[in-house]
């Protein structure tokens, strides 16, 4: 499953560097051209930069399968239950300690780089 979702980002990603290039080729006729350009490339750098971190947060699901401690929470070390797994099988965190850990970043507490991106 998870292998699969990868595969599925990867192909997203193929696809939407290609659209880009060929916008790229568009030679903006007008500002309203170009700010549209200008536009495309913001949703594409955005969608790229959310499809790298979900690549790594799959790698890193697939490398604590290997290890033995998929679907324990890294927090407070409880396993992660069957429902949330199957909704978000790259999930770092229970249910609890995710919505604690989204709380602390909403009030502008630090959070590592991980922490806020299970949902």
């Amino acid at each position: 499953m998870l292998e699969k979702k990868a595969e599925e980002v990867r192909r997203s990603m193929s696809a939407q560097k290609a659209a880009q290039v060929v916008s790229r080729l568009d030679i903006p006729s007008d500002e309203g051209d170009l700010s549209q350009q200008h536009h495309e490339e913001w949703i594409f750098l955005n969608r790229n930069t959310i499809d790298i971190k979900l690549l790594r947060e799959i790698s890193d699901a697939l490398l604590r399968i290997d290890n033995g401690n998929y679907g324990v929470c890294l927090e407070c070390e409880e396993p992660i239950s069957t429902k949330r797994l199957d909704a978000v099988p790259w999930a770092r965190y229970c249910v609890k300690c995710q919505e604690e850990i989204a709380a602390r970043a909403a009030l502008g507490e630090p959070v590592d780089e991980y922490e806020g991106a299970d949902r």
